[in-house]
């Protein structure tokens, strides 16, 4: 049976292919097909992979962002990890259906626990009753942990996401891709490249530096496609979405804060947002922000003070709602979207004095939103290797340690995502054997699903020759 592989390369766009860049992808498309896609909103990444493995809209999957309120436990729950959460069945899914025996290695996308998947990888820290935070991974099946590390070493969680987050995770990635392959011989292999994500939030996406990080995930993506090619395995190239210059970082919580319906509890001199008690708050992820709002009656109010904020594009709510896909339980009363130049934070005091101690954290799960501004270490801090030094010594003599290494300048920020670009050469791609996507077409996001599944099965039709 013709096997695949599924290479998500994090923030590729057409914008970003060429000879001086990433000659070894361009290589490779001389002879295949490549389209933008067209993102759902918001254009996040659990909110993108769930759109192409199942093929729904995001008020089916019911993925609206990268987390959400829960109304029933008044808790925002953000980078939840198991797939019980989307709804729908995979790509994968169908073709085991088609093909008994199928099998599927998925490496890195999110939502990886518990699903029908019979290989993955997942970042998995252990949190021991002491307090402190054990840097790991998740397997299934569970064997497979204890043997990919000693065969690749420890995964470098740190490069993964916050100051560090940089090329080794993806190059540590790639080479669990090949690992998975040599030891099981999954028909089908989906390996998530981070990479080009950090640098484009961190300087934007034409700051100069943008030149190497292209160069390097291109010489990955190339090392796997010839190890793929020698296996007589299928590429295809995905993306999902595409990061573009921001200037301006907007605090809707601090807007709704002057107008009194945030409500705030004060823990150890600092402040907490208290959802529960709030009458109306925003989750803030990227470019999109969800507005919950628990009095309806001040409804039409919020929408009107957070129609007129400065970077604010769109309110949308009601049918609008709906015609963008996002009439679920799950999102906002309000959805608020970002101009093409800004991007929202989820900060909500008005004193950084008293800013909680997880703000200065790389910290994603308690924070009531998502946080670029992890990407940085404090510019402020005079010895910043020194003071993360000293605790990671903490760290590895089994001490408790606060890593408040995170500044709190929303402005460091320079690129964002989540809305639909309006340049199509900024809008995700998708690449491989479609002979039937030429010239300027272009694919919605749900139809990736589609495409996969077909391309899968023409390759079981035509296997290709290993080489």
């Amino acid at each position: 049976m013709s096997r695949a592989a599924i290479l998500n390369v994090v923030g590729l766009t057409a914008r970003h292919i060429s000879a001086e860049t990433t000659p070894n992808i361009l290589a490779w498309l001389k002879h295949k097909q490549i389209a933008p896609i067209r993102p759902v909103l918001p254009a996040v990444t659990t909110t993108m992979q769930s759109t192409f493995l199942t093929g729904r809209r995001v008020s089916d999957h019911g993925i609206v962002a990268n987390g959400w309120y829960n109304r029933e436990q008044a808790e925002v729950q953000m980078w939840k990890q198991s797939n019980h959460l989307v709804k729908g069945e995979k790509f994968w899914d169908v073709l085991k259906r088609e093909y008994p025996g199928y099998t599927v290695a998925k490496l890195f996308w999110w939502y990886n626990m518990y699903s029908t998947a019979d290989y993955t990888i997942t970042p998995r820290p252990a949190y021991p009753a002491d307090g402190r935070k054990v840097f790991d991974i998740y397997t299934h099946p569970a064997g497979m942990r204890e043997r990919i590390k000693a065969d690749l070493g420890d995964f470098p969680f740190p490069s993964f996401w916050g100051p560090m987050a940089g090329l080794p995770s993806s190059e540590w990635i790639a080479e669990s891709a090949k690992w998975t392959e040599e030891k099981y011989w999954p028909n089908l292999s989906l390996v998530y490249l981070p990479h080009l994500d950090y640098n484009l939030q961190r300087l934007g996406p034409d700051d100069p530096a943008i030149v190497e990080d292209l160069r390097a995930i291109d010489r990955i993506v190339g090392d796997l496609i010839q190890f793929y090619k020698h296996r007589a395995i299928r590429v295809i190239l995905l993306s999902e979405y595409g990061i573009t210059p921001v200037n301006q970082a907007v605090h809707l919580n601090r807007v709704l804060r002057e107008h009194g319906w945030i409500a705030i509890r004060e823990e150890l001199g600092l402040e907490l947002l208290d959802c529960g008690a709030s009458k109306a708050f925003a989750l803030a992820d990227h470019q999109v922000a969800h507005i919950y709002v628990n009095d309806p009656a001040i409804l039409p109010q919020v929408r009107e003070v957070l129609a007129a904020v400065p970077g604010v594009e769109s309110v949308i709510d009601g049918v609008w709602k709906a015609s963008i896909g996002l009439d679920h339980p799950r999102s906002g009363d309000l959805i608020c979207l970002a101009d093409k130049d800004s991007w929202f934070t989820y900060y909500y005091w008005l004193d950084d004095a008293l800013a909680p101690d997880f703000a200065r954290c790389v910290d994603i799960h308690r924070k009531p939103g998502y946080d670029p501004v992890e990407l940085f270490i404090d510019p402020t801090l005079k010895h910043p290797k020194f003071e993360v030094g000293k605790r990671l010594l903490m760290k590895k003599a089994g001490m408790r340690y606060l890593m408040d290494v995170i500044p709190l300048d929303a402005t460091l920020v320079k690129g964002s995502h989540g809305r639909v670009p309006e340049d199509r050469y900024d809008w995700p791609i998708l690449a491989g054997d479609f002979p039937h996507l030429m010239g300027d077409d272009s694919i919605s996001a749900t139809k990736v699903f589609h495409e996969i599944i077909a391309a899968v099965k023409r390759g079981i039709a035509d296997p290709p020759e290993a080489g």
